[in-house]
Parts: C-alpha cells; sequence; structure tokens
C-alpha cells in the first residue's frame, strides 16, 4: 500500500504509492491530455458478481448539508504536508491545504492557488498567484508564503516525502507580489505535474513557524482550502469545520468527520449501519454487502493502481533474478484478483497502468506492454529455477497486514507460490498504523524480504512509478542500481514533450518488467461507497489532492 514517495502516489501503507501518490499527467501544462472517463480495468472484471463499470463522477449534490462522516483506514501520524504520503494523510489534506496546480476529477491539471502557470524557457517556470487568497487564520497568501513552503520540501532537515520531486531545482524566488519563480538544473517535465500534489502545497509562513515541532500533529495546519482543521481526537476521529472565507466555491458540508476505523469488518459496519457515510478504499471482501445492501451505491472509477510484489532486499535470495522470477512464474494473479480484490481488478504484467500512457500514441503505448513477461503460471519452470539458483529451503519473509484483504491475501499467495515451488515464506503481521512505516522507516523493513504495494500514480505519467527504481530513489527500497536505466530515467525527465517522452519511458518499463524490480500482479480500480444521504465525492483517485469533500452535499 503505499504512499509517501518522492513521488507518488501510493498507498504506503502497502498501498502507496507516492507519492502514493501523487497521485498522475502529461509533461508540459500547455498540453496535459484528459484521460477518458473508460480508462481502467477492462469491462467484464467482476465484483462480487457484477460488471465492473467505472464512473467518471457520483452524482451532483443536490444542496448543503450539516456534517457527514468517512471512514479512513488509519490515523495520520501527521499531517505535515511535506509528509502526506500515504492514503489516510492525503484523504484528509486535501481538502484543507491547497497546491500550486489542481489534479482534476478527471486526472487532469488546471489552475490552483497559481492562476497561471508558464514555462518561458525549459528550464523555468514561472508560477502566478490568485489575489485575495486567505489562509485559515485570515492572512491573505502572497509569494513570500509560497517560497518558504516549497523550501521547506527541500530543505533536507525535513525529510520531505517529495523532497526527489525537487532534486534539478536550483531556486525558488518571489518575483512579484503574486509571482514566484522556480529555476531548474535541466529541463524537468514531472516537476510542474507535482505541483498538483502535497508537494506544490502552500501554508501561510508565520502559522507553520508558530506552530514549531507541532506543526501537522495539532492546531491550525495554517493553509487555504475550503476546511479548517477542527478536533483532532487521537486514535478516533478528526473534524474539518467548513472555512467561510475560502476563495473558491465553498464547500456543502458545514462539517467532515473522518473515523477511525482500522478493522476492515468495523469499516463495512459502520456504512451498514449508517455511523458513516461513506469511504474510499473499501475493504473487497465487501464489495458484495455493500453493493446489494440497498443502503447506499458502490462506485468505481479510475485508481492509476496496481497491485505489486515489493522487493525490500536483494541482498538476500531475491538478488538472484532466477528466484524472483520463479515467484512470479508461481504466483496465482488470477486467484488473487477474484479474492482479495473481489473480482474487481484485472491480471497485469505491467507495473504501470494502461491509463497512466493516456498521453502517449498507439504505437508507444504497444512498445510499452507487448514486449512484456507473460503471467501465465508454470510451477514446474519456477520449481527448475529455483533449484538451478540452489534456493531450494531458502526463507524470506513477507510482510502482511489487517489492512484489508488485498493485503493480507497477497500475501498468503505469496507464501502459498513460494510453498509449492520450495521455498520457506514466513509471514510477519504488522498492525495497520505501523505498516506505513515500511515505507518511511529503513529499521521498519530490516528482515523483511517483500511486501504488499498497491502503488497509485500521484501524476498521470508512467515515470511517476518507473523512476522509483532509479539509484537512491526514495521508493528504491532494495538499493536496486543500474547506471543504464538511470540514464533512461534522466532522458525521460527532460522530454517535455508526452509521446516522445513516454517512448524513452517504454524502454524503462520493459527493463523494471524484464528484472522484476517488484512484481506486477493486477490493475485496480478505485472504489467509493456512499450512503443515500449525501453524493458528490469523485470516483477517481484524484481525491488524493483534490479537495474532493467540498463537493460532498444532500443527495435529496
Amino acid at each position: 500500500m503505499t504512499t509517501p514517495q518522492p513521488p507518488g502516489s501510493r498507498r504506503l501503507l502497502g498501498r502507496r504509492g507516492r507519492r502514493g501518490r501523487l497521485a498522475a499527467t502529461t509533461a508540459a501544462l500547455t498540453s496535459l491530455v484528459a484521460l477518458a472517463a473508460c480508462s481502467g480495468p477492462p469491462k467484464g472484471a467482476d465484483a462480487g458478481g457484477t460488471e465492473v463499470k467505472l464512473s467518471a463522477s457520483t452524482p451532483k449534490a443536490r444542496g448543503e448539508i450539516d456534517s457527514f462522516t468517512w471512514a479512513v483506514y488509519a490515523e495520520p501520524p501527521t499531517l505535515d504536508y511535506t509528509v502526506a504520503f500515504d492514503y489516510p494523510q492525503n484523504t484528509v489534506l486535501s481538502n484543507v491545504c491547497e497546491s500550486l496546480m489542481r489534479w482534476t476529477p478527471g486526472l487532469t491539471l488546471e489552475p490552483g492557488l497559481a492562476r497561471k502557470a508558464s514555462n518561458p524557457d525549459p528550464t523555468t517556470w514561472v508560477y502566478d498567484l490568485r489575489s485575495g487568497v486567505r489562509f485559515h487564520d485570515g492572512k491573505v497568501m502572497t509569494a513570500d508564503d509560497v517560497v518558504y513552503s516549497l523550501g521547506r520540501q527541500r530543505d533536507p532537515d525535513n525529510a520531505a516525502a517529495w523532497a526527489q520531486n525537487f532534486q534539478n531545482v536550483t531556486s525558488v524566488r518571489k518575483t512579484g507580489p503574486l509571482q514566484v519563480t522556480v529555476k531548474l538544473t535541466k529541463p524537468d517535465s514531472q516537476f510542474p505535474q507535482y505541483m498538483a500534489t502535497a508537494a506544490g502545497a502552500v501554508a501561510s509562513k508565520s502559522g507553520v513557524e508558530a506552530a514549531g515541532k507541532d506543526y501537522g500533529t495539532t492546531g491550525d495546519l495554517a493553509c487555504t482550502g475550503p476546511f479548517k482543521l477542527g478536533t483532532w481526537s487521537k486514535g478516533q476521529s478528526i473534524e474539518l469545520e467548513r472555512f467561510d472565507g475560502y476563495w473558491g466555491t465553498k464547500a456543502k458540508a458545514k462539517k467532515a468527520v473522518f473515523r477511525v476505523l482500522t478493522d476492515p469488518s468495523a469499516r463495512t459496519n459502520a456504512m451498514l449501519s449508517g455511523d458513516v457515510d461513506g469511504g474510499y478504499l473499501i475493504p473487497t471482501e465487501s464489495y458484495g454487502r455493500l453493493r446489494d445492501s440497498g443502503l447506499g451505491t458502490l462506485y468505481f472509477g479510475e485508481g492509476l493502481s496496481t497491485v505489486n510484489v515489493n522487493i525490500t532486499d536483494m541482498k538476500g535470495p531475491l538478488g538472484d533474478l532466477r528466484v524472483r522470477k520463479a515467484l512470479s512464474l508461481a504466483l496465482d494473479r488470477s486467484g488473487f484478483v477474484k479474492a482479495g480484490l473481489g473480482g474487481a481488478g484485472t491480471v497485469t504484467n505491467s507495473l504501470t497502468t494502461r491509463a497512466a500512457w493516456a498521453g502517449a500514441s498507439e504505437q508507444t503505448r504497444k512498445a510499452a506492454f507487448d514486449t512484456l513477461p507473460p503471467t501465465t503460471r508454470d510451477i514446474e519452470k519456477a520449481k527448475a529455477l529455483i533449484k538451478e539458483a540452489g534456493a531450494t529451503g531458502t526463507s524470506l519473509t513477507v510482510a502482511t497486514s489487517s489492512i484489508g484483504q488485498d493485503v493480507s491475501l497477497l500475501a498468503t499467495a505469496i507464501q502459498a507460490a513460494g510453498t509449492q515451488i520450495g521455498l520457506r515464506i514466513n509471514l510477519k503481521t504488522i498492525a495497520p498504523n505501523a505498516f506505513t512505516a515500511l515505507f518511511t522507516d529503513p529499521e521498519a523493513r530490516e528482515g523483511i524480504d517483500m511486501f504488499p504495494l498497491t502503488y497509485y500514480d500521484s501524476i498521470t505519467d508512467p515515470l511517476d512509478l518507473l523512476q522509483n527504481f532509479k539509484t537512491g530513489a526514495y521508493m528504491n527500497f532494495a538499493g536496486y542500481s543500474d547506471k543504464g536505466y538511470d540514464g533512461l530515467v534522466d532522458r525521460a525527465t527532460a522530454v517535455y514533450e508526452p509521446d516522445q517522452r513516454m517512448r524513452i519511458e517504454a524502454e524503462l518499463q520493459k527493463h523494471a518488467a524484464e528484472q522484476l524490480l517488484w512484481i506486477p500482479v493486477a490493475e485496480w480500480p478505485t472504489a467509493v461507497f456512499l450512503n443515500k444521504r449525501i453524493t458528490g465525492a469523485p470516483t477517481t483517485i484524484a481525491y488524493m489532492y483534490y479537495p474532493w469533500a467540498a463537493d460532498v452535499g444532500a443527495a435529496e
């Protein structure tokens, strides 16, 4: 699951995605390509016995509402935007702290706190800010606040989850009362896209400095969004209050309450009982119950998410490609999609989703997908590879968690696959709140060889995921290093034209697939449940960086 990656975007809890993630667009802001509403898993995938049809959105709200309650599977350790890399943090924070640009429910870019972004030369990005935007404390946003906020991401003392996205930034300067200019060492097609994620979030300089070390864990977040942070009852709930001084369209709900429900059954039961009105990241085992309950609607939308087996240690047996190939050959992907994803997914041999290639030509998409290794199971070949590698009887440890069946059943599937081919796979159970540490703390990964990872793109660009295998990358937990791969990442990053860039990314995809740097398993759409009382929430993964709660209101 993911999330803080230094880019994208992903559920850190074994589901990330960076940033996790951020995430998700095309290279230059002037040539962004909108994703089709039908992108994502092919029609015909089954969720509890019915065809999965992706919805572009839920019906618009008919009016205002006093409050609504939302389920989250874990409590955010902090709401500091610099480390907001996982699902729980961003699901809440996207409604409180806004960024220079905005990811839309259609997974395209539009202006956010910057009314305009321009690219006068390949190494310069100029952001002209909106006037009259107020922070939650009443102060007016200035260029100084933007310079300060982006500076926190670049400060090595902050250990920001998004720091990697600023690796080519040489300066962030105020060039007018409402203008900020970013200078790059070289062209960077990814940087302007990430300004729509938490990487581009803006908070009040005076507000953050006043909070000091407590920023993000208590008190005001000093941001500009349609909601401001209200009461945070540790371990139980986070309340957001409507900010009536918001510069944009005001939220339809006066209050949004996020209830922390770490047990999947408890989350489902709370939705069925009406204790909570809805939620994202629906436990896959509950798809059928919620769909058939008659109490609301279960929607599916584009998730830009792939389920993978993250290889975290290549110093041991998994350092041998034959062992990784054997596990991939033995893995029952179809069985996992049916049981672990409730049928709402599709088997894949790709680390990236097809929707992430929306900006590519048909020829480029074919190059990215047609040469990937097949997913057909071959136990005998897998056994032979294990024997050839001298790995028979070797022990490996897989992290698992009760977050949901997508995690626990994939861990079990890995164990079953390993056992069939002569490996000894041990499962290490980690609590949902602690699972996030796998993405941020090397010590938490000690003794773990693999863990289930649902990675979501934070931008609509395959490089969001593929750059994770560059030497020294934030989510390159196994320490993979290949100079040729690094060179391709640099080449792709430098190209603003989408199809030209994605032709290079197709080469990266082929390399990552052949080396099985992570083992791809399935594509997985976003799921959201709304009871009959509310409507308006987007169905896509955009909720990670779009103020979705402001759209939620009365269904009648």
